[in-house]
């Protein structure tokens, strides 16, 4: 709960620091006297948007400070562990706002972003305006309003995520069932261009043999007399050079007997006699294995000019035609693995569609629960709020799915008997609206766990016993957790636990207003001014007395006057 406020410099304020304890905190003040400054003061150390202009004239900065006690298995104790923020049971939040338009954040003394703020602000403070009403009229707001009040957050969060999950795979699936007919005309080409190259059967490294084929027969003839002249010299009868060389050798050996020097060239003669010999018989068989065949050459030709035709066709060499055909099997199957995936995506789609339907028509039931019991619970509260007879519903009806399931949900009225309910914005006038409005903000305001709940001249368009019974409701409400209440109303301030009184001064000549709390007697003195205006008579004062008598907040005895309740 908000312990303390510490306010420096904001607006018309110069200093306050302002003490909270439990149960119903009221703050009461004359008209432009500045309560709203409390709810400025707050919202900006909750993260709310900043302006210089708020800066106090001829001041250099604000600052403003709210300290909370925090419940240790509190969700906002939680965010501040795993933000590594914790200070035991306490966070304060502090905002200083420049001249120069920049504000600065802390938590518990640690720079924060603004963010930060927010985040652990909206677990913190629960602010309903004075125009709530307003807002009452929207159906996103009442939807809001009856799923706060059935707890309906963590189904709300599966849904969401349901849906946009739902919401890619459909869109990824409308791409792919988008692109299927220029895939399938893809994958069809490709299928009669891999039949065509399989169809020319192209053997492994065929081109560079082919071309070695088709040079070697279409010289063959060349080849053969080049080859033949060359035996005729190495190996022939008359002219070979095998037999000089054998004699040679062998007048050689005869010398060597004279000088073995000569051994060795002997030798060698004889290895060259040798080697002439291989050549010669290797010739002879390159002779005799050479292919004088027109029809094999026209062959070879032929099938050279089917690789070449079909490598121009594909605009490759013909050595990588086979690698072009694995490239277009690539693609092939790359398609067919789309068409695979646009199945199971498919399939996805359809389990997920079922699961948001489940749970879509399981958040339906729940509404359906919530909106009975909400409205029996806002039908009796308009009863005691000077609406007899009248009689609050909520209709749920099919809406197109969405992130936050497939209700459309309207608040109607009956604000008097015999009327069948209406649209509530149709129906209720501006005083019928702010107790409606007031109803639900009360059976909604515990549906969660924040601590501390400000409620900013809601009561506006209510007088009489009315306001007396919207005391009434916001001090049972404060029972279960902190309320403050910024109220005009008597009857309501009455129901306080604390009292808060504003007021502003004029001092050489600049304007500054204060925030006091009230013992019992100045309280008596504040209820008397809200009750009889500028001045203040005995029967004010009575009435005033009479109001804390009826709350039980008037003291006992004379001497417990000065002492709160």
């Amino acid at each position: 709960m908000l312990r303390e406020l510490s306010i420096r410099n904001l607006a018309i304020v110069t200093s306050a620091e302002l003490e909270l304890g439990q149960g119903m905190v009221v703050l009461t003040g004359e008209t432009g006297a500045g309560k709203s400054i409390l709810i400025d003061a707050l919202s900006l150390a909750l993260g709310g948007k900043a302006d210089k202009r708020m800066i106090r004239h001829g001041q250099a900065r604000a600052e403003v400070s709210a300290g909370f006690r925090v419940a240790p298995d509190s969700p906002a104790a939680a965010w501040l562990r795993e933000h590594e923020l914790d200070s035991d049971d306490e966070c304060i939040l502090r905002r200083v706002l420049n001249q120069d338009g920049r504000s600065r954040a802390f938590v518990n003394g640690s720079p924060a972003p603004r963010k930060a703020l927010q985040e652990i602000g909206a677990l913190l403070v629960a602010i309903h305006g004075q125009h709530a009403h307003q807002a009452l009229t929207r159906p996103t707001h009442q939807r809001l309003l009856l799923d706060r009040f059935g707890g309906h957050a963590r189904l709300l969060e599966r849904i969401a995520r349901c849906y946009q999950a739902l919401q890619r795979s459909q869109r990824r699936l409308d791409e792919l069932r988008a692109a299927a007919d220029e895939r399938a005309a893809r994958a069809e080409l490709l299928r009669y261009q891999i039949d065509e190259l399989d169809a020319l059967a192209i053997g492994d490294d065929e081109w560079p043999r082919l071309d070695e084929a088709q040079r070697r027969l279409s010289r063959a003839d060349q080849l053969r007399d080049g080859v033949a002249r060359v035996l005729t010299r190495i190996a022939g009868d008359d002219q070979g050079l095998r037999d000089p060389l054998n004699d040679a050798a062998r007048q050689l050996r005869a010398l060597a007997a004279s000088d073995p020097t000569l051994g060795d060239s002997a030798e060698l003669l004889e290895s060259a006699s040798i080697q002439i010999e291989e050549a010669a018989s290797g010739l002879r068989h390159y002779l005799d294995g050479l292919e004088l065949d027109p029809a094999r050459l026209a062959e070879v030709e032929t099938r050279l000019g089917q690789l070449l035709d079909m490598a121009r066709k594909y605009r490759v060499e013909p050595t990588r035609l086979n690698a072009h055909r694995d490239t277009l099997a690539t693609e092939l199957a790359t398609l067919r693995q789309h068409d695979d995936d646009s199945a199971r995506l498919a399939e996805e789609t359809a389990r997920l569609q079922a699961e948001y339907q489940r749970a879509a028509e399981q958040l339906s039931k729940k509404r359906e629960a919530a909106a009975r019991k909400l409205a029996r619970i806002v039908t009796q509260s308009m009863e005691t709020l000077a609406m007899r007879g009248g009689r609050f519903e909520i209709r749920l009806s099919p809406a197109e799915p969405g992130a936050n399931g497939i209700d459309q949900i309207e608040f109607r009225v009956s604000a008097n008997p015999g009327q069948p309910p209406a649209p509530l914005a149709a129906v209720a006038s501006g005083g019928e609206l702010s107790r409606i409005s007031l109803a639900i903000q009360t059976a909604t305001a515990g549906c969660d766990d924040i601590p501390s709940l400000i409620f900013d001249e809601i009561d506006v368009g209510i007088g009489g016993g009315t306001a007396s019974i919207v005391g009434r409701l916001l001090h049972q409400l404060a029972q279960q957790r902190q309320v403050i209440c910024i109220t005009h109303l008597p009857q309501v301030a009455a129901h306080g636990d604390q009292h808060l009184a504003v007021a502003k001064a004029a001092r050489d000549g600049q304007t500054t207003t204060t925030i006091r709390p009230l013992k019992p007697r100045q309280r008596i003195e504040e209820l008397a001014r809200m009750l009889g205006g500028e001045k203040i008579t005995p029967k004010a004062r009575d009435n005033a007395r009479e109001l804390l008598r009826q709350t039980g907040a008037l003291p006992e005895s004379p001497a417990q006057a000065d002492r709160p309740r």
